[in-house]
């Protein structure tokens, strides 16, 4: 699983020509689930996202978390995340989760995020979105978790 995480003053995602999802300040999430990726990973993601102390204290040192500041979350479903290009001119996404399995999966983690901060915006898994953001910093922090070997074995 990765999750490119940004630091925002505001965000907002639209579909269509309508907004469907928009926060002030707090992280803009873009969400890419691998083949293997399962319940432990976005768990232990949900919880890195919402202790993560990426927000500045009085002394502008970055010591406070998403949930002490009240920040929103806008959290964007980016199988492209996943793309290998080591090979050729044309990425590879082999590596990504099939669209079925992961949007499930990306309903799972935004649960848990929820359970954890309160609402999260989303974007629409699937479809064509324009994102617009102001990058607080800029912050921007990539987050990365390996399946578990017991994980890739089920999933083989």
């Amino acid at each position: 699983m990765r999750v490119v995480l940004q630091r925002v003053l505001e965000a907002r995602v639209s579909s269509s020509g309508n907004v469907v999802g928009r926060i002030g300040h707090g992280y803009l999430l873009l969400v890419g689930l691998g083949r293997h990726d399962g319940e432990a990973e976005v768990a232990w993601m949900a919880q890195k996202v919402a202790e993560l102390r990426i927000f500045p204290d009085a002394n502008r040192q970055m010591n406070v978390s998403l949930t002490e500041v009240g920040g929103g979350v806008l959290a964007i479903p980016q199988f492209t995340l996943l793309a290998d290009c080591r090979k050729g001119r044309r990425p590879s996404f082999g590596d990504a989760m099939p669209p079925a399995q992961a949007e499930q999966l990306f309903h799972r983690f935004v649960a848990l995020l929820q359970a954890r901060i309160g609402p999260v915006a989303t974007g629409i898994f699937g479809a064509e979105m324009h994102v617009h953001l102001v990058n607080d910093g800029p912050v921007t922090v990539i987050l990365d978790r390996e399946p578990s070997p017991e994980a890739i074995a089920r999933n083989a």
